[in-house]
């Protein structure tokens, strides 16, 4: 008869004081949302201290709720309680996180993001029986408002400072006037900064979200670029068009179900001397190397958001959020490419280039 093996109390205990401390986060992020969608933390963005009757007021909202809330955001440690006077604050610290939607490090969308994948978890949870996938347009809505905040904060860093620039030739082609594609363009961002970069090109967006698509539309228009980009419903292997000088795919290879013939495509719409211009999620080869916190969450939005999607397409590739640079070339080899490279990377992204 197999015994027990005994258990190291101490182990167990942390253990046990880690859940509860999970728990906890995980409960966060709806209130977070709320704070955010409320004006709850903007109105606390002065970082003066406010009792909880002062920001029902400013917020418009009932105090026996927000006095709630402010108890959670203390025990959490994103507020500042004071006993003596029952106000508290917001540090600037972190209201530059949380208060400030122009803020380079405005984590608003992210919340968005998780607690619309949190939702679908009775869906995925059934594809693990049946190995089913869950299209994107199965989600919540807040995902796809959520993401496009995320991503935003990288491409409006990188995109144009150093992406672009650590292409071979590329940034000389859209300053001269280049034509763009942007396959799983999303809401528009990426491709907006970049015709507001380069007035002498011209872009299109495709993507197979309808809703995305006619908020991207939406966004070129209020950017005042609409003159010289569209969108259009397509997907990567049937968007319409050839001849294209740069092709890029921002945070969207990993999620298609045949990576490889997305690839193929591309590499017959490019010019002869074009470019495919690759940004995904910076991640290693190897899963040790991806055993981190911000590893951890991407392992997240890809068993409940990502592999779903690639699994709901065809070919089914499910290749995940954190597939690294070695799966991603050989999917991109796979269409076709003969030169594959790791042009650039930062903490956060890999940005691959490929040529015919």
């Amino acid at each position: 008869m197999e015994t027990t093996p005994a258990l190291d109390e101490a182990r167990l205990e942390a253990f046990v004081a880690r859940v509860v401390d999970e728990i906890g986060a995980a409960l966060n992020v709806p209130l977070a949302v709320i704070g955010d969608k409320l004006g709850l933390y903007r109105a606390m963005g002065d970082s003066r201290p406010v009792t909880s009757v002062q920001l029902a007021e400013r917020t418009r909202t009932h105090e026996r709720y927000v006095r709630e809330w402010l108890a959670a955001q203390a025990a959490g440690g994103y507020v500042e309680h004071d006993p003596e006077t029952g106000t508290y604050v917001l540090p600037a610290e972190h209201a530059a996180v949380l208060a400030d939607d122009g803020s380079p490090i405005y984590q608003g969308g992210f919340f968005e993001s998780a607690s619309a994948a949190i939702q679908a978890q009775d869906r995925v949870s059934d594809r693990f029986r049946s190995g089913e996938g869950l299209g994107w347009h199965e989600h919540h809505h807040g995902l796809f408002h959520g993401t496009a905040n995320v991503f935003a904060l990288a491409y409006k860093a990188s995109l144009v400072q150093e992406w672009i620039p650590a292409l071979e030739g590329v940034e000389e082609k859209l300053r001269r006037g280049a034509q763009v594609a942007d396959v799983g363009a999303g809401h528009g961002i990426a491709t907006i900064l970049l015709a507001q970069a380069y007035p002498e090109s011209t872009f299109v967006g495709f993507d197979t979200h309808h809703d995305s698509i006619e908020t991207a539309r939406a966004n070129a228009a209020e950017a005042g670029v609409e003159d010289r980009v569209r969108f259009e419903v397509a997907s990567a292997t049937s968007f319409p068009g050839g001849g294209y000088d740069l092709v890029a795919c921002f945070d969207a290879l990993h999620d298609m179900g045949d990576p490889a013939a997305a690839a193929r495509h591309v590499r017959s719409a490019l010019a002869p001397d074009g470019t495919l211009m690759v940004v995904e999620p910076q991640a290693g080869d190897e899963l040790t190397e991806n055993l981190h916190p911000l590893g951890r969450v991407r392992y997240g939005f890809s068993t409940l958001v990502c592999t779903p999607g690639s699994l709901s397409q065809d070919g089914r590739a499910g290749l995940g959020t954190m597939a690294g640079v070695a799966k991603l070339s050989d999917a991109i080899r796979a269409g076709g490419f003969a030169q594959v490279r790791l042009a650039t990377e930062t903490d956060l992204n890999l940005v691959l280039e490929a040529r015919p």
